[in-house]
């Protein structure tokens, strides 16, 4: 049986070789080989694998087929995206009133089982909720993260942001809808939360998990009350915030922001070892009562 180490054995450059080897800066063959130079006594390379890639199976919140949650898969045209798209649509069982809508945009692999996990807890917390796929007009998300990845690199970032547009606007204009629209992204989703506030004027609210961020030109054409963020060993898209946080201010833009001590980028992600469980339960609880408070 592969040993699989605890976190605190873990040196931080592993964690930032996995980052850039889940943003394709680095090709399986070179990650591999720079793991090697961490595989010392019982961190094997298979043991630093087993221990970096996703274990959906046991990291699962809300359940698919929870009797709480009503959900299914939907379709939704995106006619300046794909032409249409599909996505997993959720909200309270039984529910009769209108609702606070709320976008779910997966990171840069498609629709995985912790977004689709994600989506339901928004679901739970009293919200309509459609958590794209990216990967739908390849077929849909493929099983795993790897092939998802390199699915989502064959698609343009501009067609898949209208994709994103658009599930905000089917959203809005849904029978069980109040109107009221927010969006929440993770990493490539945290980007194109940004960017659905800079091109929606309609969008109430946007919260973004470690994402990029919009040009600078763009923040004067933001209405949405915006929620950041960011993990403090995160340096890569942190370098991105002086500007786009001076921007804000200057434009007068509505926005909060945190940063997570000694959290790592994906530290929401509990698929992931680089969970962090203490930041992931307070930011994640931060998220939903912003909505609770501009969408409902």
């Amino acid at each position: 049986m592969t040993y699989i180490p605890k976190k605190e054995e873990v040196k931080q450059e592993v964690f930032d070789l996995y980052d850039d080897y889940a943003h394709q800066r680095l090709s399986r063959k070179e990650f591999m080989q720079r793991l090697s130079l961490f595989a010392v006594g019982s961190l094997t390379v298979p043991a630093l694998m087993s221990f970096l890639m996703p274990n959906y199976r046991d990291n699962v919140q809300v359940e698919e087929g929870d009797p709480r949650i009503a959900e299914s898969f939907v379709t939704y045209p995106s006619p300046k995206g794909a032409g249409e798209m599909k996505g997993l649509l959720c909200y309270p069982h039984n529910n009769t009133e209108a609702l606070g809508a709320v976008v779910v945009v997966h990171e840069n692999r498609g629709l995985n089982p912790h977004i689709a996990d994600v989506a339901r807890r928004a679901a739970l917390a009293g919200f309509l909720v459609l958590a794209p796929d990216a990967l739908s007009p390849l077929g849909g998300y493929p099983g795993n993260d790897d092939e998802g990845r390199e699915m989502q690199s064959k698609r343009g970032r501009e067609e898949m942001l209208e994709d994103f547009i658009a599930a905000a606007t089917f959203l809005g204009e849904h029978p069980m809808s109040n109107g009221k629209v927010g969006v929440v992204g993770f990493c490539f989703g945290g980007w194109i939360a940004n960017m659905i506030a800079a091109r929606l004027p309609q969008l109430v609210a946007a919260v973004l998990f470690y994402g990029g961020q919009a040009p600078v030109a763009d923040v004067p054409n933001i209405k949405a009350k915006l929620q950041l963020h960011f993990a403090e060993l995160d340096t890569r898209v942190n370098e991105g915030w002086p500007a786009y946080e001076e921007a804000l201010q200057q434009n007068g833009k509505q926005f909060s922001v945190f940063f997570y001590p000694k959290a790592n980028h994906g530290f929401h992600n509990d698929s992931t070892p680089r969970y962090d469980k203490e930041a992931a339960t307070l930011a994640w609880t931060r998220t939903i009562n912003f909505f609770k408070e501009t969408l409902l």
